[in-house]
């Protein structure tokens, strides 16, 4: 009877296993299709412009993590092995090569499939580099929307200083989320990295990048007749972050600290800026919104100038309230009243 009663229980317990087995590997299936819970497409982003991206981007079929935290320097960022892991296991990553060393090793090593490298899709340039007080040739710039022509034999742009420390730049500007055109152009790019990483939702992608696209070339648009009638076209900041956005709308930013927010200015250049400042007739002194305000108010002081604030959007205090378009609206307000337009 023991007999008759024992290839039946194998039998039945094979099935149980084979069912169980089935139904694990179905699970194991489903939760592999993307790195995040519920199927979602899992995104670490170095920053808050591209995980903004992403999200845009993305919508309601990604899990976007940003590496640097609300109010954190994305400059300073060094990843948890948390954040590494979590990192080696999304299923794209979006970065921007050479601003933040950390995410560029841990990319390196992570062999991560799908990435989306924000500089490959536009083209970086130098800014910033004038700031050591080398003499500016009688201050003459040469205005307009194709950028501004400093002349090459007044400004060595090779410097080797501290200040042109970005991570590992080579001296190239990395603020190019505060051009739209150009920010419009990595939104592109990611766009077209996300549908590779999840062709089932191409479609659903395309719709989103073409609809921030839009939002883009119209936030352009703002700024082209926002600044259009301006009385004066040159600004000073504490960091020079704007280089991109002063090169799209015919504006001239003069720096304290160069390209690192950490250097210190020379004496020297203190002395060019209050040159500057009279010459052209300079009305504010912005500093950012998360940065001493220090230098920028003994600046205005001594000039007798106002202070205002430029975010470099590099990161948002509180993304429920804030995101890149409203902080993009109020520089523009800030920069329309510094500069009479």
């Amino acid at each position: 009877m023991n007999n008759g009663l024992r290839p039946r229980r194998l039998i039945r317990t094979s099935a149980a296993l084979t069912a169980l087995g089935l139904g694990a590997l179905s699970l194991a299936a489903c939760g592999n299709d993307s790195g995040a819970e519920g199927g979602k497409v899992s995104v670490s982003a170095s920053f808050y412009p591209l995980a903004y991206l992403a999200e845009q981007i993305g919508g309601e079929h990604v899990e976007v993590q940003n590496l640097t935290k609300p109010g954190v320097e994305p400059h300073d960022l060094e990843l948890s092995p948390k954040q590494t892991g979590q990192l080696g296991e999304s299923d794209l990553v979006v970065y921007l090569k050479g601003l933040q060393p950390a995410v560029d090793e841990a990319v390196d090593q992570s062999g991560v499939e799908h990435v989306a490298e924000a500089t490959s899709y536009t083209s970086l340039e130098e800014h910033g580099n004038d700031v050591h007080g080398e003499e500016h040739g009688g201050h003459e710039h040469e205005h307009g929307d194709e950028g501004h022509e400093h002349g090459d034999e007044g400004h060595d742009h090779d410097h080797g200083h501290e200040g042109h420390d970005h991570g590992d730049m080579g001296g190239k500007d990395p603020h190019v989320w505060l051009d739209p055109v150009r920010y419009a152009q990595i939104a592109k790019g990611v766009g077209k990295e996300l549908a590779k990483t999840d062709p089932d939702h191409r479609a659903d992608y395309e719709k989103n990048t073409a609809k921030l696209v839009s939002r883009l070339t119209s936030l352009d648009k703002e700024f082209k007749k926002g600044l259009a009638k301006k009385e004066s076209d040159t600004f000073i900041t504490t960091h020079a972050a704007f280089g991109y956005l002063a090169e799209r709308y015919g504006l001239h930013e003069e720096a304290v600290a160069g390209l690192n927010p950490e250097s210190e200015p020379s004496a020297a250049r203190m002395k060019d800026l209050h040159r500057i400042a009279k010459q052209d007739d300079v009305d504010t002194v912005f500093f950012e919104d998360n940065a001493s305000d220090k230098t920028a108010k003994t600046l205005a002081k001594d000039l007798r100038l106002k202070t205002g604030v430029l975010s470099p959007l590099e990161t948002v205090k509180d993304p429920k309230t804030q995101d890149y378009f409203s902080v993009m609206h109020q520089n523009l307000t800030a920069l329309k009243n510094a500069l009479g337009a």
